[in-house]
């Protein structure tokens, strides 16, 4: 595995119905590399935001889809999915705001 730095670990915000109704509850969705692990994505998250603090992380690998055109058939990339609980008395996260 290579060197992952924590600024390559999130890859972008997910904005669904589920995961807004989730930050009422202090519940942040990202879409993360591959790669990462649960303590890289927590550095990364406390890193990036500032005054945050991160309760627990839960992730999710998701795989590919099948995808046709015409005959062809292929798969689109795996992605992985991470859940950031942040504690009580952390700041919430600015990006989120005014959705």
């Amino acid at each position: 595995m290579a060197a992952i730095q924590y600024y390559d670990v999130i890859l972008k915000p997910v904005i669904t119905e589920k995961s807004m109704a989730g930050m009422s509850e202090k519940k942040y969705t990202f879409l993360v590399h591959p790669e990462a692990n649960k303590t890289q994505i927590k550095e990364a998250v406390e890193k990036m935001f500032e005054g945050t603090k991160v309760a627990k992380v839960n992730t999710m690998n998701l795989a590919g889809k099948t995808k046709r055109r015409g005959m062809v058939y292929g798969k689109t990339a795996k992605t992985k999915k991470a859940i950031v609980q942040l504690t009580e008395d952390s700041k919430d996260i600015e990006i989120f705001a005014g959705l």
